[in-house]
């Protein structure tokens, strides 16, 4: 596996209503240290939300999202989390929690880009 780089990722997920365990995919978060690589793609889709009869604000989630790539991207405006290092800042974002926003369970790879293959997982998991 010469030219291969170890990488972790995780799917974000939104929980519309936590207590129904009911979810939909919104995004990949990718970490490769080989690479010094942290990135992470989103999208919320309005129609997705409403269809679980959410009373959630699509806005507010949007920003709690967006606020994931400004960590990954080490924007400390955002978050004091942001100024930690890459590890530290992935392992923090992929936390367990019971809230509406949610990461699935940490998943290993192999790859030779991994911004390629962020793209490559984004498309088939999320959109």
């Amino acid at each position: 596996m010469q030219g291969l780089h170890l990488f972790e990722y995780a799917i974000i997920r939104v929980v519309p209503r936590v207590e129904r365990e009911e979810f939909f995919n919104v995004g990949v978060i990718l970490y490769c240290k080989s690479q010094r690589f942290l990135n992470c793609f989103v999208s919320l889709s309005e129609a997705k939300l409403l269809s679980f009869k959410s009373e959630l604000d699509f806005f507010d989630l949007e920003k709690n999202l967006n606020a994931f790539a400004s960590i990954c991207e080490g924007d400390s405006a955002d978050s004091p989390i942001a100024l930690l290092d890459l590890p530290s800042r992935f392992r923090w974002l992929t936390a367990t929690r019971s809230t509406v926003i949610q990461c699935s369970k940490v998943h290993p790879g192999f790859c030779l880009d991994a911004e390629k293959k962020l793209e490559k997982i984004f498309r088939q998991m999320v959109l």
